[in-house]
């Protein structure tokens, strides 16, 4: 298997999610999308910091459930640095209640969401290939 590196820092860590699962979804993205060797940083934080973050980085201030952010760096002692990944957990609470489903596979779906960005897609330019892209790995991938 590749170098693959995907850390998380939780800021606050709910329990019952497991940073396994998600490192695990992180690096078979990463395979499937052939973006490897690459290392990732994964934020888990709260609405107010990721608050602050999409108003410093994207003028918008309000939370959002995550943000990217694409760096794509060389390292002289590992894999390429491919970027940052911000998540909030209370929306991430709040979007899972709503679609009925568990905290952790929300958490699966924004990290996959995460991932195809810093791998260049973006949604809010393209046709419809990250979000055709996205649905295909969601069943793929996260049951």
């Amino acid at each position: 298997m590749p170098d693959l590196r995907v850390t998380f820092r939780w800021q606050h860590h709910p329990g019952g999610c497991q940073t396994g699962p998600l490192r695990e979804l992180a690096a078979r993205v990463l395979t499937r999308l052939d973006v490897a060797p690459a290392e990732v940083g994964v934020l888990v934080c709260d609405d107010a910091t990721i608050r602050s973050l999409n108003r410093r980085f994207r003028d918008k201030d309000r939370p959002t459930d995550v943000l990217s952010f694409p760096a794509n760096i060389a390292q002289p002692d590992g894999p390429p640095y491919l970027g940052d990944v911000a998540i909030s957990l209370e929306t991430a609470a709040r979007q899972a209640a709503e679609a009925g489903t568990s905290l952790e596979t929300e958490l699966k779906v924004l990290v996959l969401h995460a991932i195809v960005h810093l791998c260049g897609y973006d949604h809010e330019a393209d046709r419809g290939q990250m979000r055709r892209l996205e649905n295909r790995l969601r069943r793929e991938l996260i049951q």
